[in-house]
């Protein structure tokens, strides 16, 4: 599913004493089963435009056509569009409430009102698809967990929803090393198993480096870069001058070449610099 976005304007508190343009013009388009980063400093405009989204916000001016329907305008039904587009929110597991992981999960379906049948087959196949073990954890209090998995549980509860894009809010925040590249792993399981449109919201530009497909880069409420992580991360002045910079590898390879070693310095994973290091211990053995 397809997201449209034109001319999108949202302004805070707009004719008072602190009215503050949050996003300024913002032209946006997100094919069907992209997997889109979104990067940016605080107060970039990043959680704004993502709550726009969905329709959490109502926009000062501009449209956000999601899979052919404009949703600013009048009497357009936002609870359906929620239902197309889920958004797991920073921090998710301060809103879990439910006694049980099954009740938690089960707990958006069952508003939908589908059966007992069906909610039960969704928390089923939403815990499969975030790597929780339906038999092992149903019973378990959502407090009991670590915070990777309570995070697990909070993105199954967006995806028994069954949205057709799903929307995360900094996922990894918080989390030690582990939790971190187990929820991105199972992200990227969804994106690749399931074909679903995902826009990450992200601080860490590692993680951006691993995964995305596309990036769009925030600041002070206009896009400042867009393209492939390559493009994006070849741009490392732009990004210093926002405060951003690039991946660490990436300066490591440009340091290389700078002293004389035959390398692209706009490697920007750790994968793509072990092959250009591998190439030239290769070439010194031959």
């Amino acid at each position: 599913m397809s997201i449209k976005i034109e001319n999108l304007t949202h302004i805070y508190m707009q004719n008072g004493p602190f009215e503050k343009v949050a996003l300024d013009n913002v032209n946006i388009d997100i094919e069907d089963g992209d997997f889109l980063a979104l990067i940016g400093h605080t107060g970039s405009g990043k959680s704004t435009l993502i709550q726009h989204m969905n329709g959490l916000l109502e926009a000062t001016s501009g449209k956000i056509i999601i899979d052919g329907i404009d949703i600013t305008k009048k009497g357009v039904k936002l609870t359906d569009i929620r239902k197309k587009v889920g958004l797991v929110f920073q921090y998710s597991e301060y809103q879990l409430f439910e006694e049980s992981i099954e009740k938690d999960i089960a707990f958006g379906p069952r508003n939908l009102g589908l059966s007992e049948e069906e909610i039960n087959i969704r928390v089923r196949n939403s815990m499969e698809k975030v790597g929780l073990d339906y038999e092992t954890y149903k019973d378990k209090s959502p407090f009991d967990l670590s915070g990777g998995q309570k995070r697990r549980v909070a993105i199954a509860g967006v995806i028994a929803m069954e949205p057709k894009i799903l929307i995360l809010d900094e996922p990894t925040a918080g989390l030690d090393p582990k939790g971190r590249d187990d929820i991105l792993g199972q992200i990227q399981k969804l994106h690749k198993d399931y074909g679903m449109t995902i826009i990450l919201v992200s601080h860490s530009m590692e993680d951006v480096a691993k995964i995305a497909k596309n990036v769009i880069v925030m600041d002070h409420g206009k896009v400042a870069l867009k393209g492939k992580p390559e493009e994006v991360f070849s741009e490392v002045e732009t990004l210093e001058k926002i405060g951003l910079g690039v991946p660490q590898v990436t300066y490591l390879m440009r340091a290389l070449k700078e002293k004389g070693f035959n390398v692209s310095q706009n490697a920007y994973t750790i994968e793509k610099a072990r092959e250009e290091l591998l190439k030239i211990l290769l070439k010194d053995k031959q």
